[in-house]
């Protein structure tokens, strides 16, 4: 099976980046393989400009660059993310991404009366948070609930879409983040795990 990892980060060197190494990794090792949709390094543009209103009014197509991202998506199995936790939430690179992609005639369809229909039943995509605060501090700020809300139900559940996993790497700025690398190996073994046992 095939997965599409997006990368949040901007720099190359980063953990969310190794921790995305580590995840290719443990896929491979099952027989799987994976495709990086490396956004700042490939140039994506995150701003969400007059050709994409024009494509959420239905009065212009989709930019060549959101329908490469597009495709890619739809060539894989699953989407993974992987992204380091800015102000509670995704970075704004990635936020632009989800915004530009999942357009309107793709992603969901909004009819002129209102009514919304979801149009990416049967995509599945795997969250991987990384944040710099300790578990405690984002249980204490409920920041699990903020997450199901924002992005599993805000993004994905809106299209139709399923997340089946949602993982959040803790204290990643403290004393010893390398720890947390093995710990994305594992999720790369075990990614596709339920939809081969269901297949």
């Amino acid at each position: 099976m095939h997965a599409l990892i997006v990368i949040g980060h901007h720099d190359p060197d980063s953990l969310t980046h190794a921790l995305a190494q580590q995840i290719a990794e443990g896929l491979r090792a099952v027989g799987h393989t994976s495709e990086f949709a490396d956004l700042a390094s490939e140039g994506f543009d995150p701003r969400f400009g007059l050709a994409d209103h024009a494509v959420h009014r239905r009065l212009g197509k989709p930019p060549a660059d959101v329908l490469a991202e597009q495709a890619r998506i739809e060539r894989a199995d699953t989407v993974v993310m992987v992204y380091p936790i800015y102000w509670w939430s995704l970075p704004a690179l990635l936020k632009g991404w989800v915004e530009r992609v999942f357009s309107n005639g793709w992603a969901f369809d909004q009819a002129a009366d209102g009514t919304t229909t979801k149009l990416l039943h049967g995509m599945t995509a795997h969250l991987v948070g990384v944040a710099g605060a300790d578990a405690g501090t984002f249980e204490r700020h409920g920041y699990g609930e903020a997450m199901r809300v924002q992005i599993e139900h805000g993004i994905f559940d809106y299209c139709g879409a399923r997340v089946s996993s949602s993982t959040l790497f803790t204290d990643s700025e403290g004393a010893a983040p390398a720890t947390l690398l093995p710990q994305a190996r594992q999720l790369g073994l075990t990614l596709f795990a339920g939809q081969e046992a269901a297949a």
